[in-house]
């Protein structure tokens, strides 16, 4: 397998735990679902499993660590692991274009920081 291929499969298991994240929280955030968070927390273990975008984030989940071990077993950790930051760029990213949330300064900041830490530690000596 090429490390062209494997740097990819990486930023797929990156891209999908982001869609994983925007899906549960869209599942979570359903109107049932905040109601029964008010009230009895029992009855939103059962809403949650009966939500489908729950069940898709959790596949996504399951798909992404499935792929991730193909990743860990043809690259160095130290080099797979930093990737995994990008993760938090695509939902941060996501939150704000698809679910609306709001952008600050220090989010801005905090972002920029991510992608210059992975940048930095991708560069090959």
């Amino acid at each position: 397998m090429s490390q062209l291929l494997v740097l990819g499969l990486a930023l797929l298991c990156v891209c999908l735990t982001a869609t994983a994240q925007i899906l549960l929280k869209m599942g979570m955030s359903s109107a049932d679902i905040q109601q029964a968070l008010d009230n009895s927390l029992k009855s939103v273990y059962w809403l949650a499993l009966s939500n489908p975008l729950i069940w898709a984030g959790m596949i996504c989940f399951g798909a992404s660590a499935g792929l991730w071990l193909l990743v860990l077993g043809k690259l160095d950790v130290s080099t797979a692991y930093p990737l995994i930051a990008l993760g938090f760029v695509l939902t941060t990213l996501a939150g704000i274009f698809l679910l609306g949330e709001s952008v600050n300064l220090y989010k801005a900041l905090g972002t920029s920081l991510i992608v210059a830490g992975v940048l930095t530690l991708s560069v090959q000596t």
